[in-house]
């Protein structure tokens, strides 16, 4: 265990390192991937501490084969995952779906930055919502958690791991770069500290297997290759023998069933967290780096007398619709800052609020971060 930092240990940690750590924390042990800025330090601390545990570090020639190799390890029974940024996330976008159609569990973190194509590979950005919600062809969803903190990038790690696992659903971390290279103090959880799931695994005769046949609770038990479990997996479209199925009720049954298994635990998967929403009349909506920025205006405002608080998206797909509705209620103002252009996550909101409803946007695009006077400049003008 030499090098690995110990259970209980304050350190001042990266963003990058914590996600790393809280990879670990949740039980994997294999990571495939090609660095890029500014996820590198992902796969760089995967290099270093994997082997340690008997766990796997492949680094890959590209993206699209890191995605591919994180899914045949998960088929392996192994926890598995992979760490990029938007050019890369792009061409993981294939494989990502074949995960998603054959229910694979894994966890592909994107640390965003500036783009398109190749963009500013240092500066932050949080213009990748809508590619990881729609990035993909095809009739499908899933789970994307956005951190805005080092103690986040860990917790939200270990939960995107047992959301992959339990669902049978491949998760994204949608981190940005200030919380990737930001340094805060630390301290690493115990093991039982924070609970770790594992996926379900069949009990039954092997020859009764039907890997895509869900149970009560809508999920099936994932048997890995190698074992007495022998399955097939296609990216085509299957019924629950895993086999190719092009039956026009199959297809509308296998679309259904990935869509359901999601709306069926969504108040378990989304989470948020409000700072001063009880009473607030201005409402910030926020996710990643900018949450750091909108409290701090909170707390001005609040001191000009202006009722400010801050609901931060912790969840943003499946996007937390009735939690925003509610706080959305009582404001009189609703405020939406965020690194991208088109204001991905204003549209959402102005989506779930109706077009009445005047949605004030604060957007920055060219590598800089949003700073509390940016959004305070919106709040004063009315």
């Amino acid at each position: 265990m030499e090098g690995l930092i110990l259970p209980g240990t304050v350190r001042l940690l990266q963003g990058n390192q914590a996600i790393a750590e809280g990879a670990l924390y949740a039980g994997a042990r294999f990571f495939a991937g090609y660095p890029i800025t500014p996820s590198s330090e992902i796969a760089e601390e995967c290099a270093r501490q994997l082997p340690k545990l008997g766990g796997v570090y492949m680094q890959m020639e590209d993206e699209i084969a890191s995605m591919g190799a994180i899914v045949g390890a998960s088929l392996a029974g192994v926890k598995s995952f992979t760490a990029t940024s938007g050019p890369g996330f792009s061409l993981m976008q294939e494989n990502l779906g074949l995960a998603i159609a054959a229910e694979v569990p894994c966890v592909i973190v994107n640390v965003q930055r500036v783009g398109p194509s190749t963009g500013l590979a240092t500066k932050p950005a949080q213009a990748d919502i809508m590619q990881i919600r729609w990035g993909r062809h095809g009739d499908q969803t899933l789970i994307a958690l956005s951190p805005a903190s080092v103690q986040e990038c860990f917790t939200l790690t270990v939960q995107a791991f047992n959301l992959a696992e339990k669902y049978r659903v491949p998760v994204v971390l949608a981190a940005d770069e200030i919380v990737a290279h930001m340094r805060e103090n630390f301290a690493i959880p115990a093991p039982g500290e924070i609970a770790v799931i594992d996926r379900k695994k069949p009990t039954g005769p092997p020859e009764q297997y039907r890997p895509f046949a869900p149970e009560e609770d809508g999920i099936a038990p994932l048997a890995a290759y190698g074992s007495e479990y022998v399955f097939h997996v296609t990216s085509s479209m299957h019924g629950a023998e895993g086999v190719s199925n092009n039956n026009p009720a199959n297809a509308a049954w296998k679309i259904a069933q990935l869509h359901q298994k999601i709306d069926r635990y969504r108040d378990e998967i989304v989470r948020t967290r409000g700072f001063e929403v009880d009473d607030a009349e201005v409402l910030m909506v926020t996710f990643g780096a900018t949450t750091r920025a909108a409290r701090a205006a909170a707390r001005h405002a609040r001191q000009e007398g202006i009722k400010a608080g801050v609901l931060q998206l912790i969840t943003i797909w499946p996007f937390p619709d009735r939690e925003l509705a509610t706080l959305a209620a009582r404001a009189r103002m609703i405020v939406v800052p965020e690194m991208n252009y088109a204001g991905q996550v204003a549209g959402e909101v102005q989506r779930v609020l109706g077009p009445d409803v005047d949605i004030r946007r604060v957007n920055q695009f060219n590598g800089q971060i949003i700073t509390p006077q940016d959004i305070l400049k919106v709040i004063r003008q009315n």
